[in-house]
């Protein structure tokens, strides 16, 4: 029996694989997730190799431009510093190393509390329905129309001692209502399937329906709302940082800006002390966004031109 491959047929025996027929072998869900790890391993890694010790302040000169780069107002490169210095005599190699992971760590934090609480709350919203389903949307949608960052900003400028953790459970308070509508909204189109209808007549409870034989069928859903949720906690978080309500002991993407922009780096020429935690940044939210695209296409066969069987 012939095999067609690409339209031309094989003999017996000569069945070669031409590709790969995985919706999760997607691209741009290996780049993004490539991309995010590599901040990751950077702040995994990077210690063995980088003495963290230079992000304090006052443990390197100031302000040197990177080695390949002059500025007439600083002094000239120093190879033990390769990527410049900054006015508190912080070395941003350093920065970027420690400062990195504790951004993404932040929103890892605020996205998972906030996904937690919208897995519950969606979940009983859209199978439940009636009275219950009323009171949580109107929760959740009451939530979403409050300005989050001017709250944001009044909650963190009462709070006197700021660190990752706290921050994280403020952003929590603002992350929990989009997870929420968008799993009510699957939550309502599954308990209408015939295996949800089955499940019922069996006798199977209310909990086991709602997390043992719908939240499976919703795992790239969960996944890539929690990547969207992530990218949102960290601008928020970022945002509040820049403005100086993060915490000002412990290294963070934010903070630096915000130091770059009180010292007037900009003005000066310094491009490198706040250049290099924006292009982490915009590393981070390129890559979780196309990893929400990627598992969104996963999902979706119609997003990823598969063709029905």
């Amino acid at each position: 029996m012939a095999i067609l491959t690409a339209g031309k047929p094989l003999a017996r025996g000569a069945l070669r694989v031409t590709h790969w027929d995985s919706p999760w072998l997607n691209p741009k869900l290996i780049i993004g997730a490539a991309m995010v790890l590599a901040v990751i391993l950077m702040g995994l890694i990077g210690p063995w190799f980088w003495d963290v010790k230079l992000a304090r302040v006052g443990a390197a000169p100031l302000n040197l431009p990177p080695m390949w780069a002059h500025n007439p107002l600083s002094p000239p490169p120093d190879p033990a510093h390769p990527l410049g210095t900054e006015s508190n005599g912080r070395d941003m190699l350093a920065v970027v190393i420690t400062g990195a992971p504790r951004s993404f760590q932040v929103g890892l934090i605020a996205a998972g509390i906030g996904m937690l609480i919208g897995v519950l709350f969606g979940f009983t919203a859209g199978f439940m329905g009636g009275w219950v389903d009323n009171v949580i949307r109107t929760l959740a949608d009451s939530v979403i129309t409050i300005p989050s960052l001017a709250v944001l900003i009044v909650i963190s400028s009462y709070v006197r001692q700021v660190d990752i953790n706290s921050m994280a459970l403020i952003l929590a308070l603002f992350s929990w209502a989009g997870p929420t509508r968008v799993i009510r909204a699957q939550a309502l189109t599954l308990r209408e399937r015939g295996y949800v209808r089955m499940a019922r007549l069996s006798g199977v409870s209310t909990p086991d329906i709602m997390f043992r034989e719908m939240m499976p069928n919703m795992l790239p859903y969960l996944a890539s709302s929690l990547a969207g949720n992530v990218s949102g906690a960290i601008l928020a978080a970022t945002s509040l940082e820049a403005l100086g309500l993060g915490p000002t002991r412990i290294p963070t993407l934010g903070m630096t800006i915000f130091y770059s922009i009180r010292s007037s780096a900009i003005i000066r020429g310094m491009w490198w002390w706040w250049g290099f935690p924006i292009l982490i940044l915009v590393i981070i939210f390129t890559g979780l966004f196309l990893i929400a695209v990627g598992l969104d296409e996963i999902a979706n066969p119609r997003l990823r031109g598969a063709k029905p069987a």
